[in-house]
């Protein structure tokens, strides 16, 4: 039988992805340029897919990705009171084909899960680890689109 002892008895337990609120803010800077990629190789990745019913779905990703941006904006402004300057002379990265280019849409999508996850732990509770939860699960859902679709095509 196990012994149950209250929370405060209970020794201080760290997650191994635990990061400091400056980790964290510093991670965010890095989200705004990083989502701000995806919606650019996002618009590339449009024009390449095969129908509408796939190019509405990659349309519906990069609009949460401007979404996403606009949120992690407000977060860094509101954390340090500076707003991120956006670089204006922004390329898209060429898609190779279009399976190719759904397979490093998945892979980044789940990389951003893993990034966004260190800077849940490094916030403080309230709106703005709400507001993360959020952003992760979009992007979780968007992995699932992009599996979704790389399966669809490569058993054509």
């Amino acid at each position: 039988m196990y012994l149950s002892y209250p929370y405060y008895y209970r020794s201080p337990f760290t997650p191994i992805w635990a990061i400091s609120t400056i980790e964290a803010i510093e991670l965010i800077k890095e989200a705004v340029q990083g989502e701000r990629n995806d919606e650019l190789f996002y618009d590339s990745l449009i024009k390449l897919a095969p129908n509408s019913y796939q190019a509405e779905i990659i349309e519906g990703i990069r609009n949460d990705e401007r979404g996403h941006n606009q949120m992690f904006r407000q977060m860094y402004t509101d954390f340090t009171g500076q707003k991120i300057m956006e670089a204006s002379n922004e390329k898209a990265e060429p898609v190779e084909s279009y399976i190719l280019g759904l397979q490093k849409a998945f892979q980044g999508e789940l990389a951003a899960i893993e990034k966004y996850r260190s800077i849940w732990f490094g916030l403080p509770q309230g709106i703005y680890k709400d507001t993360l939860w959020g952003i992760i699960t979009d992007e979780q859902k968007h992995a699932d689109k992009y599996n979704n679709l790389l399966i669809y095509n490569l058993s054509r």
